[in-house]
């Protein structure tokens, strides 16, 4: 049986996730957990000391880190992204510079926000990169540049770009998705080349790596919710000496608890199917759908969770609204946009017709 995650991994990560959303970054003490973890070497090839990982595992193991801390688990979610994109874009024999420590923290952005001019020594680059999950702790960064029109990713140390803190959003928070911008930045020759369209395993798997942070989140605000069944909390205005003795409150926990269970059966079920299958047209489609009604499952577990505590559950030192915010803007992310995936899967099926 695949475990979820570490428990002294999730302590720490849990013992500071107030502080991650406090800095909008996560806490050096999460990222050393996680590096120590060997969280980092998920996707650094095999060849250079790293897990090569599949999306299964790193979608239960996502959740498992979501559990205690989404934000922390995001910056994962995006490092596995990211080092996908640099193992898949760079091959060869030679052991790239970026991947000599096979633990590096890696983020980045498949959004062209720079273009890059040819010279002797390789490429100038210049540009701008909105949302680069955190972009403050990582070492190299891969990013989408266009050159000469082609669609390009390059390898960066971070060291060489500027950080903008752009990031204020209302939940999410502790990701530092900040804007990373470069100035004539000169990329050497064997740390940019043209990007190859991504295979639908590689589609899957990033898509996996946002769902799984949120489904975590919705895992641990049932989990507040569950103390809160266990306590001597009754309802508010009632007879009731305990949550648990009236049948509407139990009936909202078990709503809550089969939609997140649903979500994560969603999540693996659609990562093993992706790795196994040979797909049709249509099956890219309708996974996609599957994965953004996941995320929707997940917003309506925690509605559910936020009647059954009522409005101190919005208390700022609650724990459970910081995860109603954390999924509410998780699963908005563009590979979970729940409109687009099913537009795109009816064009999937009107054209096989």
């Amino acid at each position: 049986m695949i475990e979820y995650a570490n428990p002294g991994t999730t302590d720490v990560l849990r013992a500071h996730a107030a502080k991650a959303e406090q800095n909008a970054r996560p806490a050096a003490e999460g990222l050393a957990a996680l590096r120590e973890d060997g969280v980092f070497a998920w996707r650094t090839p095999r060849e250079h000391g790293g897990e090569w990982a599949d999306a299964e595992t790193i979608s239960r193991r996502l959740t498992g880190l979501g559990r205690a801390c989404p934000s922390t688990a995001w910056i994962a979610g995006t490092c596995v992204t990211s080092k996908n994109l640099a193992a898949r874009t760079f091959t060869g024999p030679a052991t790239p510079d970026f991947f000599a420590d096979p633990d590096a923290l890696f983020c980045g952005s498949g959004v062209p926000g720079a273009r890059g001019e040819r010279v002797p020594d390789g490429v100038r680059v210049t540009g701008r990169w909105p949302n680069v999950s955190g972009c403050e702790d990582a070492v190299w960064a891969t990013l989408a540049v266009l050159v000469d029109g082609e669609f390009s990713f390059a390898v960066v140390p971070t060291a060489d770009l500027v950080v903008e803190r752009t990031w204020d959003v209302a939940g999410m928070r502790g990701t530092g998705s900040h804007t990373l911008v470069a100035d004539g930045v000169l990329v050497p020759a064997a740390r940019i080349a043209a990007a190859s369209p991504f295979p639908l395993t590689d589609a899957m798997l990033y898509a996996t790596t946002v769902l799984g942070p949120v489904v975590g989140a919705a895992r641990g605000a049932l989990d507040a919710v569950n103390a809160m069944f266990a306590s001597d909390r009754k309802p508010f205005m009632t007879a009731y000496e305990r949550m648990g003795e009236s049948p509407g409150a139990r009936h909202w926990l078990a709503e809550a608890t089969y939609l997140v269970d649903r979500a994560e059966k969603t999540m693996l079920d659609v990562a093993r199917e992706a790795s196994a299958a040979e797909l049709s047209p249509v099956d890219g489609p309708r996974l996609r759908m599957a994965l953004a009604d996941a995320g929707r499952d997940c917003r309506n577990a925690v509605e559910r969770m936020l009647d059954l505590h009522g409005s101190s559950g919005f208390a700022t030192a609650n724990v459970l609204q910081r995860f109603w915010r954390d999924v509410a803007v998780g699963s908005r992310h563009p590979h979970l946009n729940p409109y687009l995936a099913v537009e795109n899967l009816g064009n999937a099926i009107v054209d096989t017709v």
